[in-house]
């Protein structure tokens, strides 16, 4: 009868330097990228990590002062326009020693928080906290514990950088596209906002501001429709729904993001009501879906890798420097036109 095979010990920093034939100070400098190790040790050491598979330990890395990990929070991994920030982290971080641990926020307050104190827990070396919803006192309290970067949120502190979309200018490229078109009755499916406090500076509410003030400037204020439901796809079924109920129906809608205009354009299907021929569709965030044939949807290109670019840039600068002064990136949005708008029917 064979003896049991035994387990496979993990290869530690003493056998990296038998190996490479040096002291363990040498192989610590190596991977902490210290001074006082010559091209030619960092060569040996390289060379015999890579020949006996070594990883270091990241709770061994924490307690020497970096983890080279950090936590990203998505408040929703079903939202296909937070892969595009999330490629944007990681292409910045590729040439890097940092790796991304995911942590999803679920869309709330007390998920959220327990997300992010266990990223803390876990010693990320910096967090990228995507459209949180945590009130301000919470983020500023994360701040101040671990360097952070707040993606899609237009609140301002000296505690973090921001990165945004401008919501409001991006929501009047829609308008203003719909009224060229010949639209005046533009409806708007909103993300419905329950906490006042975080209102303004939430990504919807700024694009549902933007929408009221586009309509305005071109004197359609009297044309002002909005349904509060939720960015989902599901909203945008409920949403859509509702216009239809509608005794004037709009003539055209701007879903607050594509996963909402998804749920739009299944309502008007099952409805039997063409787009664009019977009514126009828009949406926001230029996602990878809103490109495909058969979808076409027209959208706003928020740039979402140039945002998480940006985020894991301004990171690593709050890393390296935990004093310097807040950063806040706007970027500018475009508008891309594609099959589900058109004039409307005379």
């Amino acid at each position: 009868m064979e003896e049991p095979s035994a387990s496979p010990r993990r290869v530690t920093i003493v056998d990296v330097a038998r190996h490479a034939q040096v002291s363990t100070t040498a192989v610590s400098k190596v991977l902490r990228n210290a001074y006082g190790a010559s091209p030619e040790m960092r060569a040996k050491v390289r060379r015999a990590i890579d020949e006996l598979g070594y990883r270091p330990l990241a709770a061994a890395r924490g307690l020497r002062g970096q983890t080279y990990t950090i936590g990203v929070m998505l408040p929703d991994i079903r939202n296909p326009f937070f892969p595009e920030i999330l490629d944007g982290i990681t292409g910045r971080l590729a040439d890097t020693d940092y790796q991304v641990l995911l942590g999803p926020g679920c869309n709330g307050e007390k998920e959220e928080a327990r997300i992010t104190e266990a990223l803390i827990d876990r010693g990320m070396d910096g967090l990228i906290l995507v459209a949180p919803v945590s009130p301000g006192s919470h983020l500023e309290h994360l701040a101040s514990v671990v360097p952070t970067v707040i993606v899609g949120r237009h609140g301002h502190s000296a505690a973090y950088d921001t990165v945004n979309d401008d919501d409001i200018a991006g929501a009047a490229l829609v308008v203003g596209h719909l009224a060229e078109l010949g639209h005046r009755r533009i409806a708007h499916i909103e993300h419905r906002e329950t906490d006042p406090a975080r209102l303004e500076e939430m990504p919807n509410a700024q694009r549902a501001e933007g929408y009221r003030r586009a309509m305005r400037s071109l004197g359609l204020a009297g044309e002002i429709d909005v349904v509060s439901t939720s960015y989902t796809p599901q909203g945008g079924l409920q949403g859509a729904k509702e216009l239809l109920a509608r005794p004037r129906r709009p003539t055209a809608v701007f879903a607050g993001a594509d996963i909402v205009a998804m749920g739009v354009l299944e309502a008007f299907a099952e409805a039997g009501v063409c787009v664009p021929d019977d009514i126009s569709v828009a949406g926001y965030d230029n996602t990878t879906f809103a490109a495909l044939g058969p979808v076409s949807l027209t959208s706003v290109d928020q740039a979402g890798r140039e945002i998480g670019e940006n985020a894991a840039r301004l990171l690593l600068e709050r890393i390296a420097d935990r004093n310097k002064p807040s950063v806040q990136v706007r970027l500018s949005p475009k508008l891309v036109p594609r099959r589900t708008t058109a004039e409307p029917r005379r």
